[in-house]
């Protein structure tokens, strides 16, 4: 079957060139030399994909994309320009572009790209479910909802500054993402970024990784440690869950954003640093303002520029293109062809409430893809709500590995909920076998150690599970007893 690739460019050795770099087997290209005549093409023929400069005239390549989507939705269109501006991309990526290529770049980037891409369009003609792939440098920033539309602006705008940026959102909606789509738009992106979880790191020790310690400073200080702002000078660190950073660390914090110095623990020298910090928060930091648990001068230096993502069941719309996202990503990972969603699976997931947001969707297409027997997946093969949660308002992140998932023996308390009674009558009856038995605290231990493992290792998920902040936990995480 013939497929139809329409270039349009003002330069006609540049549109020669692609004629013949491109046309090859079942590959037909078209060329136009202006914005009028391309869109005029592209209405005529209907190309399968659109290959165009973003330097055009009357009107530029950007609102030719704009045209073209308005147009048909589904349009596979790839941008091209010698020095792309990141609010360009980015611009370009909310518009729905399937590529933004740099000029010097097409000899060997394009050919595959437009594979890509036409193999895509045939896709889409076998199975409606099917949506155009997008950049995968994007991480899974998708959203065709107003309200992520306005979030990829803002991103666009915080990456040309270097103030402060304050991301919010709960827990699973992907503000690591934004975070490091900030970095990769900004003009730090070559140097480093750096991720740390304040709910992760005891207390003790937040310091010390922040702002690194001399040698000896404290018991276990064997050699002098280089700190994340030290590693990071130039670049960009993000402090996730910002909300749970003890008081002490927040006036260091506060002290780099204000003077750009800071000290190391057991030191007496000032450092300087050259460091972006943009943080992020599942809490109201307001409430801990007036509740005096976080610095109201701290709280004002960060809340510079405000992101706040939406959580997944605020944006229905979002749901099947991040869907097509994860399985195309899926597929490139376990190198196999990527699963398609029927009609009935994609009404499943958009009518799901998605508490997890965007970390229990991609969760549930994982184990979708693992249990699948077929490449078209049903709302049978997807797991979610009562079939895939373990109690009301969990996640697929917290959710128990398949083998953990089969029903519990049932006991006495099985209508109602686990029976804790039986349970601690069990466990004292083994205490009275083995008199001295730390058998609380042996309780503890596993019941951390399950937790996490039943988050993936995610220790603010599994805080959540024991009901504990995420602070409390990591306190009793480090302090563990040893195993009997």
């Amino acid at each position: 079957m013939m497929q139809t690739v329409l270039a349009i460019d003002p330069d006609a050795d540049f549109l020669q060139w692609v004629v013949k770099h491109l046309s090859v087997g079942d590959v037909r290209v078209i060329a136009a030399t202006d914005a009028d005549q391309g869109f005029t093409v592209f209405q005529q023929e209907k190309p399968d994909i659109v290959l165009t400069e973003l330097q055009l005239q009357p009107v530029t390549g950007m609102e030719l994309l704009r045209r073209m989507r308005q147009s048909d939705p589904n349009a596979l269109v790839i941008l091209n320009t010698g020095f792309p501006p990141t609010n360009a991309v980015i611009e370009a990526m909310k518009l729905g572009a399937y590529e933004f290529l740099r000029k010097e770049a097409l000899s060997y980037e394009l050919r595959p790209v437009v594979e890509d891409a036409l193999k895509t369009r045939e896709s889409m003609r076998t199975t409606a479910a099917v949506v155009p792939p997008l950049d995968s440098l994007q991480q899974s920033i998708i959203g065709q909802s107003p309200a992520m539309q306005g979030v990829f602006k803002l991103i666009g705008r915080a990456s040309r500054s270097t103030a402060p940026v304050l991301i919010t959102g709960e827990s699973g909606c992907g503000k690591e993402v934004v975070a490091r789509a900030i970095h990769k738009f900004s003009a730090r992106q070559h140097k480093e970024f750096v991720a740390i979880n304040c709910a992760a790191i005891p207390e003790n020790l937040l310091e010390s990784e922040l702002f690194g310690h001399e040698k000896g400073s404290f018991t276990g200080a064997v050699a002098l440690r280089v700190g994340r702002f030290e590693q990071c000078d130039g670049g960009t660190l993000f402090l996730d869950e910002i909300g749970d950073m003890p008081l002490p660390v927040q006036s260091k914090i506060l002290r780099v954003l204000q003077e750009g110095e800071f000290s190391r623990v057991g030191g007496n020298q000032t450092l300087r640093t050259d460091v972006r910090i943009l943080a992020a928060t599942n809490r109201p930091l307001e409430q801990d303002v007036e509740s005096n648990r976080f610095r109201e001068d701290l709280f004002y230096r960060l809340n510079v520029i405000r992101i706040h993502i939406p959580p997944l069941r605020d944006r229905h719309e979002d749901v099947l293109p991040l869907a097509n996202f994860f399985l195309q990503r899926l597929a490139r990972e376990h190198r196999l062809p990527p699963h398609r969603l029927s009609e009935g699976a994609i009404r499943h997931l958009e009518e799901h409430h998605w508490p997890g947001n965007v970390r229990e969707l991609e969760n549930t297409l994982a184990r979708a893809c693992v249990l699948a027997t077929a490449d078209v997946l049903l709302p049978k093969d997807i797991p979610i709500g009562s079939a895939q949660l373990s109690r009301p308002g969990g996640t697929a992140a917290e959710a128990p590995a398949p083998a953990a998932a089969a029903a519990p023996e049932a006991g006495p308390a099985e209508a109602g909920g686990p029976d804790l009674a039986g349970l601690a009558r069990r466990l004292l009856d083994e205490s009275e076998k083995s008199p001295g038995r730390a058998v609380l605290a042996e309780l503890e231990r596993e019941l951390l150690l399950q937790a996490l493992e039943r988050s993936g290792g995610q220790p603010a998920l599994a805080a959540r599970l024991l009901g504990l902040t995420a602070a409390t936990f990591a306190k009793k995480l480090k302090a563990l007893p040893s195993a009997p």
